[in-house]
């Protein structure tokens, strides 16, 4: 009786053991018994290499070299990091976009404008304003270009500039008034009370002194 109860509790510590094994290999991160652990995507020398492709890329479409832009974006895209091909892909657009254009020279100020707009949505801010500022001297009396002025202004945090040419715009044309109220470009203004003073100007003076004129 007593060797069979001592082969009964071997046997159950032998399956212990066993189970208690089984549970340290299924918590191992690759589940094998060295307990190496799996390959991030941050460790791959393939996503360095990928990022560094990234970082050129945006540094090359800063300085308007779309060429090679374009080159590292194509190579972005065919790495292992699908977050960054998506974003790659939307600059490798924009590059594609830039190339297709025979060249600098605008016929019209809506054609130089369009591709100050399109620079400042890429979030190249320094050739943005090198075309507004153009713009400006060449067609200062068009309102639209200094809308985009204050557009661009708001965006890389000049308040005040921001202010000056919203206000010429809208002397230019008071329309534009209407349109910035529900302009999203200008939020980081919203909470500026000379902003709130352009856009909703108190006419209340005004119209009180408006039976004056109509006095005998």
């Amino acid at each position: 009786m007593k060797k069979r109860a001592l082969k009964k509790v071997k046997k159950v510590a032998s399956k212990s053991k066993k189970s208690k094994a089984l549970q340290s290999f299924a918590s191992r991160p690759d589940g094998n018994s060295r307990g190496n652990k799996p390959m991030k995507l941050a460790d791959d020398p393939r996503f360095a290499q990928a990022v560094q492709n990234y970082e050129a890329g945006l540094k090359a479409l800063q300085a308007h070299k779309y060429d090679r832009a374009k080159a590292c974006f194509e190579k972005v895209i065919a790495g292992p990091s699908p977050e960054l091909a998506d974003r790659a892909s939307v600059h490798l657009s924009s590059c594609n976009q830039q190339l297709s254009q025979p060249s600098t020279s605008f016929k019209t100020v809506e054609e130089q404008f369009d591709y100050a707009v399109s620079l400042m949505n890429m979030g190249d801010y320094v050739g943005a304003r090198e075309n507004f500022d153009l713009l400006a001297k060449k067609s200062p009396k068009l309102d639209f270009v200094w809308y985009g002025m204050a557009t661009l202004n708001c965006l890389t945090g000049r308040f005040a500039e921001a202010l000056t040419s919203l206000t010429e715009a809208i002397r230019l044309n008071p329309a534009n008034r209407y349109q910035a109220r529900n302009d999203t470009d200008f939020k980081n203004l919203s909470d500026d009370p000379r902003f709130t003073e352009l856009l909703y100007p108190d006419t209340s003076a005004e119209a009180a002194s408006e039976p004056d004129k109509w006095h005998f």
